[in-house]
């Protein structure tokens, strides 16, 4: 006796929605990938920065490694500079949209300190 096996898989349709779904996925990852790279960018500048003594030298020093990694969504003038004990700390927060379609954003939060 030969028992009738179901099919199974995606129907063309199926596949078609799965795959505009992930055309839209892969978009909007391939616009959010340059604004954390930025991030990385900042933080990297921001602890550079903590280095300085006074709170011009610190700007100054972070806007040098702001034009050399080309970041543009933060200056120095934007930085929170503060003493903990005897150490620098320096602070900043940002945000980033990210148009999606039509009145629709995607909003970045990014903030951190120095280490």
């Amino acid at each position: 006796m030969k028992l009738k096996q179901q099919q199974r898989g995606l129907t063309f349709m199926g596949l078609i929605i799965v795959g505009i779904l992930l055309a839209l996925a892969g978009v909007v990852f391939a616009q959010v990938v340059p604004t954390y790279i930025e991030y990385i960018a900042v933080q990297k500048a921001v602890d550079k920065a903590a280095a300085g003594s006074t709170v011009a030298e610190v700007r100054s020093i972070f806007d040098k490694a702001a034009t050399i990694d080309d970041i543009r969504t933060i200056s120095g003038k934007d930085l929170v500079v503060g003493k903990e004990g005897d150490r620098v700390v320096v602070s900043y927060a940002y945000t980033r949209e990210i148009p999606l379609a039509g009145p629709a954003y995607l909003l970045m939060k990014y903030e951190g300190r120095s280490k």
